[in-house]
């Protein structure tokens, strides 16, 4: 699959767009953050 083909989403606290990761491929459905930093800052927005 060529890079400009992954799926993307918007990340639930910064609202950027993030692409599929090899390391999300079983779990894609339920990542809701692009980072770690995101995840952790998700409480204070």
């Amino acid at each position: 699959m060529k890079k400009q083909h992954l799926p993307v989403k918007d990340c639930k606290v910064c609202g950027k767009p993030f692409t599929w990761r090899k390391k999300w491929a079983k779990v894609w459905d339920e990542v809701k953050y692009c980072s770690k930093r995101c995840r952790s800052n998700r409480g204070s927005k």
